[in-house]
C-alpha cells in the first residue's frame, strides 16, 4: 500500500540492516511516525502496548524480536528465554506463536555463530510470505465482491462492514479483511466500507478510517452500535472481518464484538465473512469459546480515550466516573455456524473442519 504515494509496509529493516522500523500505530490517525526497535525488550514493547498489532505483524514483529536478541547471544538459552518473552505478549494471536515456532524450528539445529544471520534472512521471508498470502486472500475475495456488484445497477455501490482493523496496518502489507476491498477499488468497482469504531481503543475510526482514506476507498466511520441498524436496511451488501485464531472447526476470534454483527448478520441474511492467511489458522483446538484464550487488557482503555484537541494537540480524556470499575475484554469468539464462509490465500471454504482440511489436506 502506498502512504504519501510512497510504498510502505509496516515492518522493515533500517538502513543500519540490522535494527528494525515499525510505524507507530499509537499516533495515527493524528501522526504519521515510525519507531526503531533496537533489542528484544522494545520488540516486546512494541507487541504488548500496540505500536503494532493486527495477528500478522505481530508474528513477523516477534520474528525480528529473536533476530534483536540473538545478536547479543545466540545460545540456546537466550533463544528459548527470547521466544518466551515474546509469546507472553499477546495471548490470542496464533500467528505470535507459529513466527516463533517456525524461527526456533529452524534456528535451534545450527551452530550459535550462524544463527543471527539466519534468523534475519527468515524473519524477512516470513514478512514476504505475508505479503504474498494477504493478496491472495485480495484476489480470492474480490469475486464475492465482483458477483455482489454484476447483479446491481450500473455504478451502484456496494457496501461493505468491517470491524476494527484487518487492513494492510494488521499485516506487512495489503491486509485480510481489506484486501478484497482494495482488489475492488483498484478494478475500478464502486466500493464502500462502512468502518466500525471499534471501541476501545478505536483501531476502525483511528486505522481502518486513515488507510482506507490514504488509498481513495470511500468509507463511512459509525459506532459500533449502528452496524444492525444498517443491516435491517438493507445498507449492507457483504461483512468482512479478520480473525486472530481461526479453530480447526471454523470458530474465529476477532476484536471484542465482531460476535455482536455475526449474529446481527445472520439475523439479517447479510453474507459474513472472515479472512485469514493460513499460520492464522489453530489446528490443535476445535471449540473456539472454551479453549481460545481471550486477553484482558488494561480497564485504562476503556475508562479514557485518546485523541486531538482542537489545536491538534494529542491528549487523553476520561469517560467514566470516579470509583467506577471497567472490565475490557479484548476479543470474542463467533462459532463457525455464524460465519458464511473463510477467505484464505488458497480460495474460498465453508468454516468447518472439513471445508478446511479441503483447502489445506492433512
Amino acid at each position: 500500500m502506498k502512504v504519501a504515494g510512497r510504498s510502505t509496509r509496516t515492518i522493515w529493516l533500517h538502513a543500519d540492516g540490522w535494527s528494525v522500523e515499525i510505524i507507530d500505530q499509537t499516533q495515527l490517525p493524528h501522526r504519521y511516525t515510525t519507531a526503531r526497535l533496537t533489542t528484544l525488550d522494545e520488540a516486546a514493547h512494541a507487541i504488548r502496548a500496540m505500536l503494532v498489532r493486527g495477528a500478522p505483524l505481530i508474528g513477523a514483529t516477534a520474528a525480528y524480536g529473536l533476530c534483536l536478541a540473538l545478536r547479543k547471544d545466540a545460545s540456546d538459552e537466550t533463544l528459548a528465554a527470547a521466544a518466551k518473552t515474546l509469546l507472553a505478549t499477546r495471548p490470542t494471536a496464533v500467528n505470535l506463536r507459529w513466527a516463533l515456532e517456525r524461527m526456533q524450528t529452524a534456528l535451534l539445529p545450527l551452530e550459535p555463530a550462524q544463527r543471527p544471520a539466519a534468523a534475519y534472512v527468515l524473519a524477512a521471508e516470513i514478512c514476504d510470505e505475508d505479503v504474498r498470502l494477504n493478496e491472495a486472500i485480495g484476489t480470492h475475495g474480490l469475486e464475492l465482491i465482483r458477483a455482489i456488484a454484476a447483479k446491481k445497477p450500473p455504478r451502484a455501490r456496494v457496501n461493505i462492514l468491517t470491524h476494527c482493523n484487518a487492513g494492510w496496518l494488521a499485516t506487512v502489507d495489503w491486509g485480510t479483511a481489506l484486501a478484497p476491498v482494495y482488489k475492488a477499488y483498484d478494478a475500478g468497482i464502486p466500493v464502500h466500507v462502512w468502518v466500525d469504531e471499534t471501541r476501545p481503543r478505536n483501531q476502525g475510526a483511528s486505522l481502518t478510517a486513515w488507510e482506507l482514506g490514504s488509498h481513495g476507498v470511500r468509507h463511512t466511520v459509525i459506532c459500533d452500535n449502528a452496524g444492525g441498524h444498517l443491516m435491517q436496511r438493507g445498507q449492507v451488501d457483504l461483512v468482512i472481518v479478520g480473525t486472530d485464531r481461526t479453530t480447526a472447526a471454523g470458530d474465529v476470534a476477532n476484536k471484542i464484538g465482531t460476535y455482536l454483527k455475526a449474529l446481527a448478520a445472520k439475523d439479517c441474511g447479510v453474507p459474513f465473512y472472515v479472512a485469514l492467511p493460513s499460520p492464522t489458522i489453530d489446528w490443535t483446538i476445535e471449540d473456539g469459546v472454551r479453549d481460545i484464550p481471550i486477553e484482558e487488557r488494561d480497564a485504562r482503555e476503556v475508562s479514557h480515550i485518546r485523541g486531538a484537541d482542537t489545536s491538534g494537540r494529542i491528549t487523553e480524556v476520561q469517560l467514566i466516573p470516579n470509583g467506577s470499575s471497567a472490565a475490557n475484554p479484548a476479543f470474542d469468539v463467533t462459532p463457525a455456524r455464524l460465519v458464511t464462509g473463510l477467505i484464505t490465500e488458497r480460495g474460498l471454504c465453508p468454516a468447518t473442519r472439513e471445508g478446511l482440511r479441503s483447502l489445506y489436506p492433512i
